[in-house]
């Protein structure tokens, strides 16, 4: 068992999703960066998909019942065991008895704890992560508090030691270029400012969606089609993508993430591309973004090199 002693500032359970129920208001959930999850997963010898911690800007402090091989990837949060400082992208043993703690954050913005024989809680449509807005999944529903207990699944054999090479590990800037492909309502930009403007993360960014500041978007003068609300940037409600982002009133657009609800009344002016959801996720506020936008087929050649770089960390942990 591992005793959460601290809880960090936002620890969730997390796995690869929960798929196939976005259509009825569940979102799929699961790692907001999916690449670190795999990393510390398999550098344990889990499945890429197994239920983990995400642990946002600040990590937790964990009690260990038991000894257990655990790895950290994705933000520069340095796990400490006992006080000494560990390696992250790597993965190593803490003892029977020992505390796992976090140092302060260094870059990127969540980082993912994965244990050997992965974060034993109930499945819920199929799936471990949570979903905390409608408090399913996860460990009842909601972030960790101090007190928790939380039980460990089955040991997977791998030993200490793993590592991922450093060629496939991410580099986390706070000057970032996000790719997207422009539509369905980008009729409505009256100008380019959108995709010319450097945007600025605010504070608010987390599982739902991330909101960025910066120069106020002209909206072209319309009739607002029966049904809209009175907002320029209103619509007939309509489904969301994942990655769709939206500018109520033209001011702060917001990139929807894994926990967004999956429609509503807000033009969608573009929708990031699946490759870069992850550099998204390890956004922290204060990050200079640009939005470039791409054609279909970049964006489809931009997740087949995504999706060779996954192979690539799978043959290098086998």
């Amino acid at each position: 068992m591992i005793e959460v002693v601290k809880p960090g500032l936002s620890t969730t359970v997390q796995d690869a999703g929960r798929e196939g129920h976005y259509h009825v208001g569940i979102p799929p959930s699961g790692a907001l960066d999916q690449f670190s999850l795999a990393a510390a997963n398999l550098l344990v010898g889990n499945p890429e998909g197994a239920s983990a911690l995400e642990c946002a800007y600040m990590g937790p402090e964990l009690r260990f019942g038991d000894a257990a091989v655990v790895a950290v990837a994705g933000a520069e949060l340095a796990p400490r065991v006992d006080g000494a400082e560990m390696p992250l992208w790597e993965a190593f043993e803490v003892p029977a008895g020992a505390l796992l703690s976090f140092a302060h954050l260094r870059g990127g913005a969540r980082a993912y704890l994965a244990v050997a024989g992965g974060i034993d809680v109930p499945e819920v449509l199929g799936s471990r992560s949570t979903y905390t807005l409608g408090s399913l999944g996860g460990l009842e529903g909601r972030a960790l508090a101090a007190g928790d207990t939380l039980a460990v699944g089955g040991e997977t054999g791998r030993a200490a030691g793993a590592a991922v090479p450093q060629a496939l590990r991410p580099a986390f800037g706070t000057e970032l270029e996000i790719r997207v492909v422009m539509g369905l309502y980008d009729h409505l930009l009256a100008d380019g400012t959108f995709t010319e403007a450097t945007w600025v993360l605010t504070p608010v960014a987390d599982r739902v969606g991330f909101r960025y500041k910066g120069p106020k978007l002209e909206l072209r003068e319309r009739e607002q089609p029966f049904g809209a609300g009175s907002d320029p940037s209103n619509i007939v409600d309509a489904p969301y993508p994942i990655g769709s982002i939206q500018i109520p009133g033209g001011v702060e657009p917001i990139v929807l993430h894994r926990d967004a609800v999956s429609g509503g009344g807000y033009a969608m002016i573009a929708t990031v591309i699946s490759a870069d959801m992850d550099t998204v996720a390890q956004s922290a506020p204060g990050a200079k973004t640009r939005f470039v936008p791409v054609t279909l087929e970049e964006a489809l050649d931009a997740r087949a090199q995504r999706r060779g770089r996954l192979e690539r960390l799978r043959e290098a942990l086998a």
